[in-house]
């Protein structure tokens, strides 16, 4: 009941308000002469340093769902649920050079959002309405994700029903109307030393509590060898070994697609402010990989997730950890931590997304001659609308195993990646092909999801993302990300596509980008109208 956890609400009532104030304060930090821009107000004017940066960046990847759902996958798959560790390891080379090149061309033409660069590049609004929408789509379970965060803290303090997310929906709708990015940048400080400062407690105190590292191994160790569920285990076996490397390495290819990842790229000043952060994000893995052991932890501690009106929630593992481990003042500390961590990221999404609708959708094909304060206008607006869709998610969808949610929008965003990523490294691909392929990607992801269940938790379709190859007719228990698959199949027909396209001489847009576009940096100047030259 909530009365017996009455220090805890304090505590997390009071930080969640002073990093609220702090969201409406922001207006004021940095302050520009209007926020009635989307440079000033979707991009904080585009001149956040490294600290800012790194803050900012780091508290839109790392998220509720680093807290909520990957030790809930470790707790109760083991060692799979670890993949989250590797592919933030490997996405920093990956994008190294891909972001460098996004952030200079983005200065230069002014560019907001991925679909706008798609737009320029290959001449096509048609294609740049595709990313936009994509993005859109696959932003949306992402927020949804964040309020299931808090809604997980909640309950472990023993306040249950949605009317608290509605709550902190209103209070993060007012502040990033008000605010804009700048309110997701300031209090990502807050939320980076309040998860520090739990994760350093709780590696230090928690293990001491349960007998040490080896007796928490052991304890899991245990559980898993009594389960007949295969693939899950401390160790990794035949069976998920490919769909766990490939899920790995899908991630990692769709981390810097999301259009907030891009977002918080491009509000940086120059290019070296990208190059210094991608460098040093990857000390967040470390972290990652402790928060991963939490759901050993909370095996070793016996922890049962909430259960209310006969539903068991799996995404309070980690709460109820904290509420059993820690003094009632210190769980309130990491309730607080877990819930802002879900604040900054949801801002920043609802601003990536709002963006988008506004710049590739609303420009292009309502108002072709919008002000920037008509720009503005939209894009706050849509925000809210944004935010909306994310708590109808909550209400009307079952959040049971909220890493679903993540990992279906994983493989919608993975088709922008051939516009995206490889047109920032060339020119080669027709921009119908592109078109092709997106849509047969999109449509093989969506269709290998539809087909898989979830037999533990009552789901006949969208069960995961893990499509057996035995479907294929292949003899083997081997599991494969289905990402991937549709990435394939989307990269196939673009291929194969630009090739009959260029013999059948089609028509191709217009590259309104230079060579040197891809290399400026902050002395160079602006341009902010994006080329209007063709249609597909």
């Amino acid at each position: 009941m909530a009365s017996d956890h009455i220090t805890e609400i304090v505590i997390f009532s009071a930080l969640f308000l002073l990093v609220s104030a702090m969201g409406f304060v922001a207006a004021r930090w940095r302050k520009a002469e209007t926020l009635d821009n989307l440079d000033e107000w979707g991009l904080g004017g585009r001149g956040f340093g490294s600290w800012i940066t790194w803050f900012l960046i780091g508290g839109d990847l790392y998220t509720a769902y680093t807290f909520v759902a990957v030790p809930a996958l470790v707790f109760g798959a083991g060692a799979a649920g670890f993949f989250a560790v590797p592919y933030t390891i490997v996405v920093y080379p990956l994008v190294f050079l891909v972001l460098v090149r996004l952030w200079s061309v983005s200065h230069v033409h002014g560019f907001v959002t991925p679909a706008d660069f798609v737009r320029a590049r290959f001449g096509s609004p048609t294609l740049a309405l595709a990313v936009a929408i994509t993005g859109i789509v696959a932003t949306m379970p992402y927020i949804a994700l964040q309020l299931v965060g808090i809604e997980a803290v909640l309950k472990a303090m023993g306040v249950h029903g949605h009317w608290p997310i509605v709550i902190a929906f209103v209070i993060l709708a007012a502040y990033t109307y008000q605010s804009g990015l700048r309110a997701p940048a300031l209090i990502a400080f807050v939320k980076d030393v309040l998860i520090y400062l739990v994760i350093i407690v709780t590696v230090l105190y928690i293990p001491a509590k349960l007998g040490g590292w080896g007796d928490i191994f052991d304890s899991a160790r245990a559980k898993f060898d009594a389960t007949e569920d295969p693939g899950d285990g401390i160790l990794l076996d035949g069976s998920n070994q490919l769909n766990y490397a490939m899920l790995a390495l899908g991630s990692a290819m769709a981390l810097f697609l999301y259009p907030h990842s891009i977002t918080g790229v491009l509000a940086a000043k120059n290019r070296n402010v990208i190059k210094r952060n991608m460098a040093a994000l990857p000390a967040y893995s470390l972290v990652l990989g402790v928060i991963a052991l939490l759901g050993y932890m909370a095996i070793a501690a016996g922890v049962r997730p909430v259960a209310h009106n006969g539903e068991t929630d799996g995404n309070t593992i980690v709460p109820v950890l904290f509420d059993q481990m820690f003094p009632d003042w210190f769980a309130g500390v990491a309730f607080a931590a877990v819930g802002i961590g879900a604040l900054v990221p949801a801002a920043i999404m609802s601003i990536a997304a709002a963006n988008l609708f506004t710049r590739n959708i609303y420009r292009e094909y309502f108002n072709r001659h919008a002000t920037e304060k008509q720009e503005a206008t939209v894009s706050k607006l849509v925000s809210l609308i944004v935010k909306g869709g994310a708590v109808a998610c909550i209400l009307l969808l079952d959040p049971q195993f909220s890493i679903d949610l993540q990992l279906i929008g994983g493989v919608i965003i993975l088709q922008t990646l051939p516009a995206v990523a490889l047109g920032l490294m060339t020119r080669w691909f027709h921009r119908g092909a592109l078109i092709a392929g997106w849509a047969a990607g999109l449509l093989t992801g969506l269709a290998l999801l539809y087909q898989i269940p979830n037999p533990a938790k009552g789901k006949e379709h969208f069960g995961g993302s893990a499509y057996p190859l035995s479907d294929f007719g292949l003899d083997t228990r081997t599991t494969l990300y289905v990402g991937v698959i549709a990435l394939l199949i989307n990269v196939l027909v673009a291929v194969v596509g630009t090739v009959v396209c260029r013999a059948a001489n089609v028509r191709d847009g217009v590259d309104a980008t230079r060579e040197d576009d891809y290399l400026a940096d902050e002395n160079d100047p602006k341009t902010k109208e994006i080329a209007m030259t063709s249609s597909t």
